[in-house]
This record gives structure tokens, C-alpha cells and sequence, in this order.
């Protein structure tokens, strides 16, 4: 858009460049038919006649002639002159930087006036006759030919800088970034004008967006909604962008978004259709009830979520070759925490998976979109967490675009109160984002910024930033009085018209639209609005009826052994690094170890068992994907899947080169971020469901940090959304006198969020157990029976040398829930005491019986349950079943007894013990610490609970804890 500067006489002066050209193809539709121009070209064209060539006799760009400011050598060398270039220079890179503090990009005029004095001449003791005498090459080395003096070119700089919008990117390091930007804001192509098509379009589609919220509201009294008024021009920035990167040719847009005008993108953007966002409000129960919160089944005894958190898909063409797939993911009140979740979709969408060694990411297959709060933006670290990713290699998906839907509010909270930055946006700077702050109420300055927004994508492959700036009409949710809390705003609230009104008028003045052709937009939206709620109600008469869908798996027995000569191919080829490669010594020698480990008399550690699994899995065309902190040599070292040359610092992954590999694995080192990465594998694993993906905490408590998106997400998914996960968690688990930190994964978290048959929970104890249930859960990836793993592993267990396994339970085995001790039981008249637990305390057990060689303890039976959920209950039957004389069943664990298993256990045991039998509790004592932090502590309680186990004497006493 041109300035509007008044540099020159001629308007044609003010163009240059491209937008020249844009001109002079807009005077040559102007010949052929006049009517196929804006208003206000034609107006021009009738006045000034023909723009200026675009191309001179000699091919050459032509531009406007203008006499250059001519200063001789003398003046050059005046000190005093000297000084006013350099004043002028610094008040030119001032009008760059800080420009955006001087934009009307406040719809109510709620906010505290910005300092701007950096924008002056005066600032700088510069008069207009001491810019004038400056030749505009000096302080702007790119100035148009029509800009001649220092004062022209302020001028200019002032008008581009603090018009339409708001422009930061002094904060990016990359210069041709920086070139870049300041070029498309300078040749005014950041602000292209939109021709009369467009501008009546984007009216149209304001008016949807309008009506809507207005129609919902009628015929919906209180019930909530969350409307976007106040900021309606987010649905019209997404269908450009939606436009422009189909264009591009990304088959996936992957949005994420709050519940704010969340319903409003459904219907416009995600096209879902009104009768179907109707009936959940007409259907929603205790409608005499404030707030109703009412989705589908929810009084029939499944789940699912409210209306406004739900997410949709849907197609659109770009003409007749590109199809574009988009994805609005779900999302609950935890605002944020989508982000990652969309990130992992893109990420998902761009990767072909399907050759060995990496994924190949493709990012121009597939963007992401996050629409942002205000105040959740800056006060969320889950967002600093998900910005991080913006480089990183195993999660970059080559430019996600923000959009931070600012309203000013936060639930009740001012921004004063909400953060300590200028701009909600301020974080993206340490990110190096570009930011555009624009004003919701100014419709062509939004779409110029969501053009812009695009290019640079397509363009760096990185992250931009929209901070569109608007209100909320309402209160929080439409049953809220806000006037309680922000009476001013609220006053003028009443008296500002909606952004479609705004823009009508705008359009009127220029001649571009009629008040009959608002009128006719206006009653053909009603009419469909209406027609959807009539179509509603009529199907209402019919009898609806809804079945709970099924929530149990299938029982189908996967087999997930492996023929021995197979395993040792694969192992083999798992030994082998190219020429020259110089392995590091002393791994080296670990590593040949493996060497003889399938043979027969010899035992596979559980770090091999790992690798043989992943090998298998991706011979059989499986991708895989695994991150974590540390994940590419593991917490405690068992992992070495890249390995480093020593010389070199060169890497090597023998998963990615062994012949028997037909699908790509992906294994990457995680930023320190538990929220985050957790999510982006959750997502990366909805969206791409046939991936075996695993997330591994450095250690099991890590997982504390990501407590929103097990709770949200990975557990209750399945039952809210139908979204299948089989997202496998690795939490170390194991108490070793490692203090409180390191030592719980907190297992009875997950057993407390385990139900409807929604997790697998395991407590594995040996090698092939883990082998043999990590090819079972790839077994069932992108089936019905995908549910997420959650794996309590091993820290000390992985190098005992009790826990490795005979190389047939590979070949042969299969997982089994539940471990019986060799060698004990046997007599089963005889048994007295049958002991369950899980996990390290088991191996604790039987190295405690093994160093009591001798001892006789036929009255003892010891029984490991390796799946705790889905609860094994008919081998835990068996086992019970089989001892007719037990005067005791114990449940052993290191846990405190408020922690670990025992909750759960407990009365699943008790159901199904003999008569006469009692059931006890054997553990630490309640406590509110999940370990002691001394050693020595530590081991005095460690022997005390193996001694009560496995001490003959305690049979029916009390003991500690109970």
C-alpha cells in the first residue's frame, strides 16, 4: 500500500518496485474494462492517466525521476553537518525498532499511551530544514528514487512503520531475515492493497462470524459458547492462511487452539456444520442450569467433552490438484498444553517413515497453526517450553504460526496484572520470531499480516508471530457479568460497534459497497443460520438413541517370539561400524560383550533385549520413534544406539544400517522439557498411529512435570476424543538410597488413572520380558487395541546379571503378567505364605533367598505381577488357587504404603483370597516423602521388609506399616 505521504503531486510517485508493477497491471485490466477495478483505481486512473512504464526502452526497471539533494565536499566535512547524518541515521533505526510503540492498534483506547519520543526529530535536536539538506541515500540506502531528502524519507519511514501494523525484528541475529522483513514493510508489499473481490469477500465472511455469535446467543440462552466477538477477524486471518499454504502445497494444516471462538472455527474454517454444533446445545442436559457444560452422552455413561473443546478435520481443494487436509486437534481448559500436541501432528505429517535411518521431513507438506491467549501466553511456561522446538532436529517442523488472540483479559485479570512485559508477545523475542502486532479492528492490515506470515514460512522454514489486538465482548463466558470487575471497559464497550460494521462503513465511503448489499449478506446469512436450527429441532422429534460405545480390548494372543538364528543375524549386523570409525575403547568393549550373548549357556542383558527389539520391530516395516533426555545412550549408559568417533566426533546408528531394517528409527536426545516433548510424542503418535513411539524420562519423576498431559491426554483421550495412543512412557523406577528424587515414578498415579480399560501398566523384572512386550505393543499400533504403555524400568536391574535372560525365552517365550519364583512352591500343600510384588523388590527377594542357600522355604511362595493393569486376574487366581492351605497372602513392596502399588492391590488381593487367609501389607510405612534421602537409612529399611517377607515367624503378625 502506498504511503500516503504527499511527497509528490503525482500518486504514481509513491509506487516503486513491485508494487509499481501491480499498478500497471491494474491500469492494463483498467483498459480493457474499466469495471474490473476498484472504485477508487479508476477514480485515480481518469485523473493522472497511465502509471509509468515498468520497463524502459533498454528492458531496464523505470523509475519516477526525481533531482537528487546535492551536497559538495565541503559541506561533507562539516563536524556540524557530519552530526546531523548520524542523528538522522539513529532516528531511521529508531523508526525500525520502536515504530510499532506509535500504532493505533487498539480498538477500545484502553491502553496506557506509549512513549514515542525516540520517533522525533526533536528527540534529536533535528529540524525538517536540517533533514531536508540530507541526501535520503545517506540514512536510507534503499529510498525510492521519489524520496530525495533526509525529510522525505522520514517521512516515509514513519508512515510504513506506525500505519496499519506494528512490525519487531530487530531481535533476529539472521541478516537476510532481518533484510527481508525490513524490505516488505519498506516497499509497502507487507500492506499490497486488496482489490474490491477480496474486500467483499472479507466483509461476507465478518458477517458469518458475527451472526453466529449473535444467532447462538438468541436461541441459546445461557448456555456458554465463548465467543469470539472482539476479535472476529481471527476466522478471516485463518482463511488466508489456510489459502495461502494450500497454495504452497502443504497437505496439512494442524491447528490448535483455546476455547475461545473455538466454536466459531469449527463452523467457518473447519466447516463443521451448524445442525451439528446446534444440536449439542440443543441436546445439552440441565439447560436450567448456569453454566451448562453439556455434550452428547454425558447423562448415558460415557464421556466424551463440551462442545467447545472438541476439534474436527476437513478437506478443501485448491483448485483441481491440491487437496489440503485440515486438523483442528482437541483440546481441554488446560489452554496451552495443545501446543506441543500440534507440533507432534506436524512433525508427524511431514516425516516419511518409511526407509530406514531417519525420517525424511518434508516441511512444506504440512504446517502448524496456534492460536494463542493473551495472557496464557505469557504466563504458561508450556509455551516457552513448545518455542523451543523451533530448531531442534527432532522437533523443528519448519515454522509454526502464531496467533496470540488478544483480548486484553484474562478470565477477570488485566494484563497489568497478567505480566511483566510491554506486549504479551514479548517472549517469542528470545525465540528470534518476527512479531506483527495489528489491530482486530482493522480487517486489511490482519490479512496483510497473515499474508506476510506465510511468505516468511515458506520462505526461512521458521515460526512468525501475529499479536492481534482486540477485545471480548462478553465476560468470560456468556453467563459472566464483567462489568464487576472492568466497569470502564465495559462502558465503552457498549457503545463500540463490532468490526463488520466498522469495515462496512470503510467499504461504503469508498464506493465499494452498497447498504443493500450489506442488508442482502446480512439476511442470506440469517437464512441458513435459521434453516440449520429448524432442520435441528425437526430431527429432534425422532427418537435418538446412542449406544456406550465398547471400551474393553480384545483378548487375541500375539505371538512375539523370535527364531534364535534370526536374533543372532541381527545382533551380528548390530556389531559392525564402517571402516575408520573409532568407536570409543572402553564402550567397544561393552559393546563385543553382546557378541556371544545369544548363545546357548549365556544371558541377553536387558540393554540388548532393548536393541533386538527395536531391530525385530523394524523388520517388520514398524517405525519407530524414541526421545527423551539422554535417550541416545540412556540415563544409566545401557542404551549406545549412536555411537561417537572418538576422532571425528562423527555418529553412527547401527538401527539405521542393518539390512534386516524396512522402516525408519528415530532416536533424538529431548530438550530438558517434560510437558513439552511428552506432548509432541503424544501428537506425533495420534497422528501417526502405525509409529511405535516412546517418550523416556531421565528418571521416573521426571514425569511430574507432564502430569497435565498424562492426565488430559494420554490417559482420558481414548474416552473424550476416540483419539488412540499407543505412546509407550520409560520411567526408570526403583529404590536404590538415591534420595526422594530419583526414586518413585509414582506408580500409583498411573494405577489411579488406569481404568476402562485405557492403559497398560507393567513392572517388568527381566530382559526378555521387556523384549517381548515392546514387540507386543508394536503388534497392536494403529489397531483398536492401541493403548498407551506405561513402563516402570529398571535403574540398578539393568546390569544385574538376575535380570538377563536365556536367549530361548526369546525365541520361544512370550510376555507373561505374571512371574512365578523358580524353585519355590513346589510342595503346594506345604505353602503358607504366598507373597506378591512387583518390580526391583522381587529381584531384592531372590537374591535375599539365594544368599540364604540351605534355608528351607517350602512354606513360601513368591509371585512377581509384571502387568499390573489391565489387573491379571486370572493368573493372580491361579497362583491362589493352587496353595490349598495359605494362612497369609503379603503384598511386598518398597514404596511407602501410601504410594506404589498396595491402593490398588489391595482390594483385588483381598477378593480373592481363601477363607481364613489373611492379607497383609509389608513396605515403608505412610509418608508424605516417596524416600529417604540417607543410605544408610535406606538399607536398614530394605532388610527389615525383605526379613518380615521371607521370615517364617512373621506369619499373621503385624508389621510396621500396616
Amino acid at each position: 500500500m502506498a504511503a500516503d505521504n504527499n511527497i509528490s503531486q503525482s500518486p504514481w510517485e509513491q509506487y516503486y518496485g513491485p508494487n509499481l508493477g501491480y499498478i500497471q497491471e491494474m491500469y492494463e485490466k483498467y483498459v480493457e474494462n474499466p469495471e474490473t477495478v476498484d472504485p477508487v483505481y479508476r477514480e485515480t486512473f481518469a485523473q493522472w492517466g497511465a502509471p509509468p512504464s515498468t520497463k524502459a526502452a533498454n528492458g531496464a526497471a523505470a523509475v519516477p525521476q526525481a533531482n537528487p539533494v546535492q551536497v559538495d565536499g565541503a559541506k561533507l566535512m562539516d563536524p556540524v553537518f557530519l552530526k546531523r547524518v548520524v542523528d538522522a541515521g539513529k532516528l531511521v533505526r529508531n523508526i525500525r525498532t520502536y515504530g510499532h510503540l506509535a500504532v493505533d492498534n487498539d480498538p477500545l483506547g484502553i491502553g496506557t499511551a506509549p512513549d514515542t519520543r525516540l520517533l522525533e526529530p526533536e528527540t534529536f535536536n533535528l529540524t525538517q530544514d536540517d533533514l531536508a539538506a540530507i541526501p535520503a541515500s545517506l540514512i536510507w540506502e534503499e529510498a525510492p528514487e521519489t524520496v530525495r531528502d533526509g525529510w522525505q524519507a522520514i517521512q516515509y519511514l514513519k508512515e510504513v512503520y506506525t500505519k496499519s501494523f506494528g512490525i519487531e525484528f530487530s531481535h533476529i541475529h539472521e541478516q537476510e531475515e532481518r533484510i527481508w522483513l525490513k524490505r516488505q514493510v519498506e516497499s509497502g508489499m507487507a500492506a499490497k492493497p486488496m482489490n474490491a473481490k477480496e474486500r467483499a469477500a472479507l466483509l461476507n465472511r465478518l458477517i458469518d462470524v458475527e451472526q453466529f455469535e449473535t444467532f447462538l446467543q438468541r436461541a441459546f440462552v445461557g448456555q456458554k459458547r465463548f465467543s469470539i466477538e472482539g476479535t472476529d477477524m481471527l476466522v478471516p486471518i485463518l482463511d488466508e492462511i489456510v489459502r495461502d499454504l494450500a497454495h504452497d502445497g502443504a497437505q496439512h494444516i494442524l491447528m490448535g487452539m483455546a476455547h475461545r471462538g473455538r466454536l466459531n472455527v469449527l463452523a467457518h474454517v473447519l466447516g463443521k456444520p451448524y445442525t451439528g454444533i446446534f444440536s449439542e446445545f440443543h441436546h445439552a442436559p440441565n439447560k436450567d442450569l448456569i453454566p451448562s457444560e453439556g455434550s452428547t452422552g454425558i447423562n448415558i455413561g460415557w464421556t466424551g467433552d463440551v462442545k467447545y473443546h472438541l476439534g474436527a478435520h476437513r478437506s478443501v481443494k485448491e483448485g483441481e490438484t491440491v487437496e489440503t487436509r485440515l486438523t483442528l486437534a482437541n483440546n481441554p481448559s488446560h489452554l496451552e498444553y495443545v501446543n506441543p500436541i500440534v507440533q507432534g501432528f506436524a512433525r508427524a505429517a511431514q516425516d516419511d517413515r518409511t526407509a530406514p535411518g531417519y525420517p525424511k521431513a518434508d516441511f512444506g507438506s504440512a504446517a502448524a497453526v496456534i492460536m494463542h491467549g493473551d495472557a496464557a501466553f505469557a504466563g504458561e511456561g508450556i509455551v516457552a517450553e513448545t518455542l523451543n522446538f523451533k530448531k531442534l532436529p527432532g522437533y523443528g517442523s519448519g515454522g509454526t504460526i502464531h496467533i496470540i488472540v488478544n483480548n486484553r483479559l484474562g478470565f477477570t485479570t488485566e494484563s497489568s496484572d497478567s505480566r511483566s512485559t510491554y506486549y504479551a508477545s514479548d517472549l517469542a523475542k528470545g525465540y528470534e520470531i518476527p512479531i506483527v502486532h495489528v489491530s482486530a479492528d482493522d480487517p486489511e492490515a490482519c490479512i496483510a499480516a497473515a499474508r506476510m506470515a506465510c511468505e516468511y514460512r515458506q520462505r526461512f522454514q521458521k515460526d512468525f508471530l501475529i499479536d492481534m489486538v482486540g477485545y471480548r465482548r462478553h465476560g468470560h463466558n456468556e453467563t459472566d457479568d464483567p462489568e464487576t470487575t472492568q466497569p470502564l471497559v465495559y462502558q465503552k464497550l457498549r457503545k463500540h460497534p463490532v468490526v463488520g460494521i466498522i469495515y462496512a462503513e470503510k467499504l461504503q465511503e469508498k464506493g465499494l459497497i452498497t447498504n443493500e448489499q450489506v442488508a442482502q449478506m446480512r439476511q442470506a446469512g440469517l437464512n441458513i443460520l435459521q434453516r440449520a436450527l429448524d432442520e435441528v429441532k425437526e430431527n429432534d422429534k425422532q427418537n435418538r438413541q446412542v449406544e456406550e460405545p465398547s471400551r474393553r480390548r480384545q483378548k487375541k494372543e500375539l505371538v512375539t517370539g523370535v527364531p534364535l538364528e534370526k536374533l543372532k543375524a541381527i545382533n551380528e549386523e548390530l556389531l559392525k561400524w564402517p571402516a575408520g570409525f573409532n568407536v570409543y575403547e572402553k564402550l567397544e568393549r561393552i559393546l563385543m560383550r553382546r557378541a556371544t550373548s545369544l548363545d546357548e549357556g549365556n544371558k541377553v542383558d536387558w540393554g540388548l533385549a532393548e536393541t533386538l527389539a527395536f531391530a525385530t520391530i523394524l523388520e517388520s516395516g514398524k517405525p519407530i520413534r524414541l526421545s527423551g533426555q539422554d535417550s541416545e545412550r540412556a540415563t544409566f549408559a545401557f542404551r549406545n544406539l549412536v555411537l561417537h568417533d572418538v576422532v571425528t566426533g562423527a555418529t553412527y546408528c547401527p538401527l539405521h544400517q542393518i539390512p534386516q531394517a524396512n522402516a525408519s528409527f528415530a532416536v533424538y536426545n529431548s530438550p530438558l522439557s517434560e510437558a513439552a516433548v511428552l506432548g509432541f510424542d503424544y501428537g506425533y503418535n495420534v497422528f501417526s498411529p502405525e509409529t511405535l513411539v516412546i517418550w523416556e524420562g531421565q528418571y521416573g519423576d521426571f514425569a511430574n512435570v507432564a502430569q497435565v498431559i498424562i492426565d488430559q491426554f494420554i490417559t482420558a483421550g481414548r474416552v473424550k476424543w476416540s483419539q488412540k495412543s499407543s505412546i509407550v512412557m520409560l520411567l526408570p523406577h526403583g529404590y536404590e538410597g538415591q534420595g526422594p528424587e530419583h526414586s518413585s515414578a509414582r506408580l500409583e498415579r498411573f494405577l489411579q488413572l488406569a481404568a476402562e480399560d485405557n492403559l497398560t501398566i507393567a513392572n517388568l523384572t527381566t530382559a526378555a520380558q521387556y523384549f517381548h512386550l515392546l514387540r507386543r505393543q508394536a503388534a497392536i499400533t494403529n489397531t483398536d487395541e492401541a493403548r498407551p504403555l506405561i513402563v516402570m524400568s529398571p535403574k540398578s536391574l539393568i546390569r544385574n546379571p538376575n535380570v538377563a535372560s536365556d536367549p530361548k525365552e526369546f525365541s520361544e517365550g512370550a510376555f507373561q503378567p505374571v512371574l512365578e519364583q523358580p524353585g519355590l512352591g513346589g510342595n503346594t500343600a506345604a505353602v503358607e505364605r504366598l507373597v506378591f510384588c512387583t518390580g526391583k523388590v522381587s529381584v531384592d527377594l531372590a537374591a535375599a533367598m539365594t544368599a540364604e542357600e540351605g534355608t528351607n522355604f517350602d512354606w513360601l511362595h513368591v509371585a512377581r505381577i509384571e502387568q499390573l493393569y489391565p489387573f491379571p486376574k486370572a493368573n493372580v487366581e491361579q497362583v491362589i488357587n493352587r496353595y490349598p492351605n495359605l494362612k497369609e497372602i503379603l503384598w511386598v513392596q518398597e514404596e511407602p504404603q501410601n504410594m506404589g502399588a498396595w491402593n490398588y492391590i489391595e482390594p483385588r488381593i483381598r477378593a480373592r483370597a481363601p477363607k481364613g487367609a489373611t492379607v497383609r501389607y509389608v513396605g515403608r510405612p505412610k509418608r508424605s516423602s516417596p524416600a529417604s534421602g540417607f543410605q544408610f537409612v535406606h538399607n536398614m529399611e530394605q532388610q527389615r521388609i525383605l526379613s518380615v517377607a521371607l521370615n517364617k515367624s512373621t506369619l499373621n503378625t503385624t508389621t510396621q506399616g500396616e
